[in-house]
């Protein structure tokens, strides 16, 4: 039972995993596991310690926000670093593609002088030059 540590330390009260202590009334009282964190009517955020006595909830709760926000941050840059390389970086599609748009220009130029030759052919013959 957490209640036996009461009035002692905050070290002896931990001991037991289940235990919270509250450093402004030196109560231990058992954790309230169907909340996250304890109620402020059993102890406020800035008092109560769990698992370790230096750190509180207040703090606990801060320094998990911030290392999250980095953690979120970082995430959403490499999201952005790696989609701007796979953009710039041209693909086999892509580059098929363009290839095959290459070879169509040149076979059509090809064809327009092969048209062009065979008119100034045609005109020549019947003299309309």
């Amino acid at each position: 039972d957490c209640r036996q540590y009461t009035n002692r330390s905050c070290e002896e009260c931990l001991k037991n995993v289940t235990c919270l202590w509250c450093a402004s009334s030196s109560r231990c009282m058992e954790y309230p596991v169907r909340r996250i964190l304890p109620p402020a009517d059993l102890c406020e955020l800035r008092s109560a310690r769990w698992g370790v006595c230096w750190v509180n909830f207040e703090a606990l709760i801060i320094a998990m926000s911030v290392v999250g926000g980095t953690l979120l941050i970082m995430l959403g840059v490499c999201c952005c670093c790696c989609c701007k390389k796979k953009n710039k970086k041209p693909d086999k599609d892509d580059e098929r593609a363009a290839r095959e748009r290459e070879k169509r220009r040149v076979r059509q130029e090809e064809r327009r002088a092969e048209m062009k030759s065979r008119h100034d052919e045609i005109r020549r013959k019947y003299g309309t030059v």
